[in-house]
């Protein structure tokens, strides 16, 4: 089981997310109202726990924005678009969180590890659930889209992903994470998933 909180702004937020037992915490370097900059991700993770991945999100990098990040913030994983992939120049030492997105035309042959997000990122809206559980036979599913603390028991036990990614569900305004929400998705989706081991 494997839970991301997205868009993290604040110290409390990302303290919040440790707290209630984030996997991984993420922070946008796309344009967005959730909009960090590298000198920022540093200063809010400077305190995170090892086992806690820093996961920088982007969209469409230039590869002179991957380089910086990487320079300053160095993050453990790198969230971006399957086809940007290609055309950036990555660290060995970075791991790659591929986005496939809703929409579009899946590649030929799944990442072993992907993230399943609809056609724009941090909008709330959730994402065809088949099409998820599909993909979720073969690959290590992260499922984003839509999420909150009501429907992710739901989504889980629907698609079975191997983990779950949230953003806008955990808001009480576009951008601004609430921490009674934070708390309860986390909660709410290892129950779910406990609940789903003793299924099997």
């Amino acid at each position: 089981m494997w839970v991301k909180i997205c868009g993290l702004t604040t110290q409390a937020a990302v303290d919040v997310a440790i707290s209630a037992g984030a996997d991984a915490i993420g922070f946008v370097f796309a344009a967005s109202k959730r909009k960090v900059s590298a000198a920022q991700a540093v200063a809010l993770t400077y305190a995170v726990p090892k086992s806690v991945l820093r996961v920088a999100v982007m969209q469409h990098p230039e590869q002179s924005l991957i380089d910086e990040v990487w320079s300053v913030f160095r993050p453990d994983v790198l969230q971006t678009d399957i086809e940007d992939l290609p055309a950036l120049q990555l660290p060995m030492e970075l791991s790659v969180l591929p986005v496939v997105r809703a929409g579009r035309v899946p590649p030929a042959s799944l990442p072993s590890r992907m993230l399943f997000e609809g056609p724009m990122s941090g909008t709330g809206e959730t994402v065809d659930w088949t099409r998820a559980a599909e993909f979720a036979k073969r690959a290590q599913l992260i499922l984003a889209g839509g999420l909150n603390a009501t429907n992710v028991v739901q989504a889980i036990e629907r698609v079975r992903p191997f983990g779950v990614d949230v953003s806008s569900g955990v808001e009480s305004a576009p951008g601004v994470k609430d921490a009674q929400k934070i708390v309860e998705f986390v909660s709410a989706a290892r129950r779910a998933f406990n609940s789903n081991l003793s299924k099997t």
